[in-house]
């Protein structure tokens, strides 16, 4: 049934604004990159398809995990389909409370986004950083043989 929402309401979507640049960015330099979210399968690749956006190589969704967010587990299981080590850095970026919640009780730095809640609930849900979109969010370098990736955040509202 999820899977008929995208197709059904697809025409009324807005992307995130600078979400497409940043997702074409990783994919055009094979850096890695994951999604992870409290929908289902079926719901997230609809949204991907329907609005032609980048496939992840490594995707975690609802069904995944055993309890959704504000547990880490689904943000641990991202961090271990990307194959790197344990102790390398990673960059969550959330829209939602729970998600940034999820994201810092793993151990990871948060960007949230403050495009369906407010400046204030991403703060008390812990976010290292709070933008207004992704176009505050921007990949500065891949390195290929390190597999370091250099993000540079922007205009944020609050760090």
């Amino acid at each position: 049934m999820e899977a008929k929402i995208p197709k059904t309401y697809g025409a009324d979507a807005i992307e995130i604004r600078g979400s497409r640049a940043l997702l074409e960015r990783l994919d055009r330099v094979s850096a890695p990159w994951a999604i992870v979210t409290s929908g289902t399968r079926p719901l997230v690749t609809g949204w991907l398809e329907v609005m032609k956006l980048a496939q992840p190589k490594n995707l975690v969704t609802a069904e995944d995990v055993p309890r959704g967010k504000p547990d880490p587990a689904c943000y641990l299981l991202g961090h271990e389909k990307l194959g790197l080590p344990r102790d390398e850095p990673i960059l969550v970026l959330e829209d939602a409370p729970a998600g940034v919640r999820a994201g810092k009780a793993a151990g990871f730095s948060v960007v949230a986004l403050a495009t369906t809640h407010s400046v204030e609930q991403l703060r008390e849900a812990g976010a290292d950083w709070i933008v207004k979109d992704m176009r505050s969010v921007a990949l500065k370098q891949y390195d290929r043989k390190t597999g370091n990736v250099a993000i540079e955040i922007s205009g944020a509202l609050e760090s």
